[in-house]
């Protein structure tokens, strides 16, 4: 009864942030309380929650300098030119027969690149939903590609976030999950494609808003050397370097692009590295601003404080009762299946991707290891189910910021095709998981 008091306590609080557009921070600081206080009222002492939250926030600090990296290198390319030629190039090859496709193909290669979905949706989403309305293109339609895009790279970049909580909570090898991932999204990314090329039909684009495109060429030195910041990530992320080491020596080649190509000062851009690039025009800041070290503040605190409650859960067996139902199911069910289930009651109670991947992990991690089932398997399922279906709930501040940030409503997400064709058709990829994929 505790335990379902403290749930309660921790939902109406995530509810109420919500309606009120408050940061995730506090509701996940109440139910930290909110748990604690139930150690503590099952007989444990303060110092030993003390040492059950630090566990279990151990477990998220070696992500801390990735995520600093993470916040540095988005300012930068957008500094450096590198997002504006991808966005100004992008667009000017569009065909406008088929501008719904385009759009979530351009966006997949912009989230692949930047690794976060709300950086891809206020950059190229931006630029795509204000073509789409001057050409007469259905917003919702354009929105659903676009949403489908930015979470593609968000799934399964090396410099995603989530990607990266995924790697670390498994403690598995993130460029192995990448590739993996690719593997198992190889079928839905290309019916999503399907999905796409038959709503291009009914939606060219007939004007587009030239203007605004040509700003990035006015404002952004675009010489194709400003694309060597992603070169070198992608170079070394092929050849299995360090995530660390890749982002390090990406954010050097932005700080030499920035300052010899696009002739800024260092101190303009040791200032956009910590708070974030600005544009001095203020129709392109509001479309290529961002990024900054000050922005991933929140996001570490958010899995800091979230993966405390995984201390807590560990230490007192809290998970003990709901696992033994989850058991029961994966034995009528399958072990797949109970992870989406599993991931669907997550995703919807948590509002966000976060706290649904690391109750998930402790959720499923033994009836994983009792099926014979290796941590890769549940890394990459976790990045089929929770990392998609959070998307699936309008409430969730996973879905809520992108659909705000281009000015559309939850009725796009029907036309987010690839955030619910991953989880569906991932079945298909565990049917022939033993003869196509010996690595597994």
């Amino acid at each position: 009864m505790d335990f379902l008091i403290a749930i309660i306590v921790f939902a109406f609080s995530l509810i109420y942030s919500i309606s009120k557009q408050i940061s995730t921070i506090f509701p996940l600081l109440i139910g930290m309380f909110a748990f604690s206080f139930v150690v503590y009222y099952r007989g444990h002492k303060f110092k030993k929650i003390f040492e059950m939250l630090l566990k279990g926030m151990k477990k998220s600090l070696s992500l801390m300098p990735i995520f600093a990296l993470i916040g540095m290198i988005t300012a930068l390319w957008r500094a450096s030119g590198t997002i504006p030629f991808f966005v100004y190039y992008g667009t000017k090859i569009m065909n406008p027969d088929y501008f719904i496709l385009f759009s979530f193909l351009l966006t997949c290669f912009v989230s692949f690149a930047l690794g976060t979905s709300f950086g891809t949706v206020g950059t190229m989403g931006i630029v795509l939903i204000v073509l789409a309305k001057s050409g007469n293109v259905d917003i919702y339609v354009t929105a659903g590609a676009i949403i489908s895009g930015a979470f593609f790279g968000d799934r399964s970049s090396p410099l995603s976030s989530s990607a990266n909580l995924v790697a670390n909570v498994t403690e598995t090898n993130l460029y192995d999950n990448v590739r993996k991932m690719f593997i198992t999204g190889a079928l839905p990314f290309f019916t999503t494609l399907i999905v796409y090329l038959f709503l291009s039909k009914d939606n060219p684009i007939n004007v587009t808003n030239n203007g605004l495109i040509d700003k990035f060429n006015l404002y952004f030195n675009l010489h194709i050397s400003v694309i060597l910041p992603a070169c070198i990530i992608f170079l070394l992320a092929a050849l299995k370097k360090n995530v660390k080491v890749s982002m390090f020596f990406s954010l050097l080649t932005a700080i030499f692009v920035s300052r010899f190509i696009q002739n800024m000062t260092f101190r303009e851009i040791f200032n956009y590295m910590i708070f974030g690039y600005v544009n001095s025009d203020q129709e392109l800041s509001g479309i290529i601003s961002g990024g900054g070290l000050v922005t991933m503040f929140s996001v570490s605190f958010v899995v800091l404080i979230a993966s405390s409650y995984s201390g807590l859960f560990e230490g007192t067996g809290m998970l003990n009762d709901i696992q033994g139902a989850l058991i029961k199911m994966s034995k009528k069910i399958g072990v797949y299946l109970t992870t989406v289930f599993t991931s669907i009651v997550t995703c919807a109670f948590c509002c966000n991707q976060t706290l649904p991947i690391l109750l998930t992990h402790d959720l499923m991690r033994d009836i994983y290891k009792e099926n014979g089932l290796t941590k890769s398997h549940l890394a990459i399922d976790i990045e089929n189910t929770v990392i998609l279906i959070a998307e699936l709930f309008p409430w969730s501040i996973a879905i809520a910021v992108p659909l705000a940030t281009i000015d559309v409503g939850a009725k796009a997400i029907p036309y987010a095709a690839y955030l619910y064709l991953v989880p569906l058709l991932a079945p298909l990829v565990h049917k022939f998981r033993p003869s196509v994929f010996s690595t597994f």
